[in-house]
This record gives C-alpha cells, sequence and structure tokens, in this order.
C-alpha cells in the first residue's frame, strides 16, 4: 500500500510560436518535448505561419495547431480560456520582441497573447531577436516588466543572426 496505482498524465506544455525567423525551429522543439514525455498543444501567431507551418506542428505535436481567439469548434467552451487553464506550463519560443511588448501591456490581440493574459500556469519565455532590438531600452522595460510579473526566461543564445550578425 502506499503506492499510487493510478497513471499519472503526462505534463501539458502550451507552445506558443510568434512570428520571428527562430520559429523555424519549433517542429524540433515540439518533437522533443513529445519525446521527453510530454502532451504540447501548440499556438501559433498570425505572423509564426510566414516562417512555419501550422501542419508541420500539429504532426510533430499529435494535435490541431490554434490560430484563433474565435475558433467556432472550440468556443462552446469559451475555448481561449480552456485553453490558457489547459498547460502545466506556457512556453513561447521564439518571443520576438513585438511578443513580449504586447504581453507586457497586456493586449489580448490574438490567440497567444490572449492566453499569456488569461493563464494562470507558469510562462517561460525564449526571446529570439536581432541585438538592436534585444538592447532597446523599450524591449529591456519589457523584459522587467514581465520578469515582475513571473515570467521566466530563456536565452537568448549568441550566434549567427538572420541578418548576417554575430
Amino acid at each position: 500500500m502506499g503506492h499510487d496505482a493510478s497513471p499519472r498524465r503526462a505534463p501539458r506544455v502550451l507552445l506558443g510560436v510568434s512570428g520571428g525567423i527562430a520559429a523555424y525551429k519549433a517542429p524540433e522543439l515540439v518533437r522533443a518535448l513529445v519525446k521527453a514525455g510530454a502532451e504540447v498543444q501548440v499556438v501559433m501567431t498570425p505572423a509564426a505561419a510566414a516562417f512555419t507551418t501550422a501542419l508541420s506542428l500539429a504532426t510533430v505535436s499529435g494535435r490541431p495547431v490554434r490560430t484563433a481567439v474565435l475558433d467556432a469548434a472550440e468556443e462552446g467552451q469559451v475555448g481561449h480560456i480552456a485553453l490558457a487553464d489547459w498547460p502545466d506550463v506556457v512556453v513561447v519560443a521564439p518571443a520576438t520582441a513585438d511578443l513580449l511588448a504586447r504581453a507586457a501591456a497586456g493586449l489580448a490581440d490574438d490567440l497567444l497573447a490572449t492566453v499569456l493574459l488569461a493563464t494562470r500556469a507558469p510562462v517561460l519565455l525564449a526571446p529570439a531577436m536581432n541585438t538592436n532590438m534585444w538592447q532597446h531600452p523599450a524591449t529591456r522595460a519589457n523584459l522587467a516588466t514581465l520578469a515582475a510579473r513571473g515570467a521566466a526566461f530563456v536565452g537568448p543564445d549568441r550566434g549567427e543572426l538572420a541578418c548576417g550578425w554575430v
């Protein structure tokens, strides 16, 4: 006795993908999370679709990718709120300067921003942007605001940028 025979559910990760060049790596990240035993739900911003596809993310996650706040198939249960309540952690990778600014301002102008505003799960942000954008005082202030609200950060790594800078 003293041993719980009920199976533990897989950790639930909501992966937010915003519209930066680093979004092309999102399918790799989803694959790694699934391989590690996580259940992954992907939410893409409209801009992310310029860098990766919902089809590739749905294929590796095994779940439909969510992109719209008002999804008729989900709104019977107030889908964006159910989505915000679902994860054990919200990870945003890449977290662009635009996404960080909107999240810091508390905007809910797309599904990912709405989830960030509504979730009670821990939030892990992986900033990815040009060095000048990363060092800009507005970005630094947005990071401080999000950190004060409890967000955690990973990266950015140093390396060659899409613009050719290192």
